[in-house]
């Protein structure tokens, strides 16, 4: 997995660049269908830099983020027997589609924002979203909310609380996720349910 650190470290290291916002937005946009680092990698760093821009830049993450995630859409959509499934191939995803075909009719607006705000991977998500014919607006719409609340929760949390806070998501990351999509379905549910 060398190659893998050194793409993060090359990814890391566009936050020192001129072209960091770009560099960011292409970043998001590649994760987002192939790329397997996540834009958190450069979105982090940035906001430490320049706190004061935090919306600017959790903007453009989210912008490229929903962006590529369409591009995604498209390659599941027209091309999921060749170039999908060489890219789900290739990160070794395999398992996580079958996981997810068997839910995707039934929870797929609810997976494609759980997966944006998540570890599970979003581009088996977007690809997994154009192969199954999920509504497009829909897509958008929670894609646009699952990225979003990812993009602008970290970024905020960065800029009141700085590194101390940066230590603390990459240490609990799996497990602030885990909380927060127990307390959304625990809300689902209760108002599925319970008559007012």
């Amino acid at each position: 997995m060398s190659w893998l650190r050194r793409l993060y470290y090359w990814t890391l290291s566009w936050g020192e660049s001129n072209y960091a916002l770009v560099a960011l937005f292409l970043i998001s946009f590649a994760e987002s269908s192939f790329f397997p680092i996540p834009p958190d990698v450069l979105l982090i760093p940035l906001v430490l830099g320049a706190p004061q821009r935090w919306f600017l830049i959790a903007t453009v993450c989210l912008a490229g983020s929903v962006l590529g995630g369409l591009a995604g859409y498209g390659i599941g959509f027209g091309a999921m027997e060749t170039v999908g499934a060489w890219i789900i191939s290739a990160l070794q995803l395999e398992s996580s589609v079958e996981a997810f075909k068997s839910k995707y009719n039934q929870w797929g607006d609810w997976i494609v924002f759980i997966a944006g705000f998540s570890p599970i991977p979003y581009k088996v998500v977007t690809i997994l979203s154009g192969a199954m014919r999920m509504d497009i607006s829909s897509f958008i719409f929670f894609s646009i909310l699952g990225r979003g609340a990812r993009f602008y929760a970290v970024s905020v949390l960065l800029y009141f609380f700085g590194n101390p806070i940066k230590k603390f998501i990459e240490k609990y990351f799996n497990l602030l996720t885990i909380m927060f999509v127990l307390l959304l379905v625990g809300g689902f549910l209760v108002v599925k349910f319970v008559k007012f």
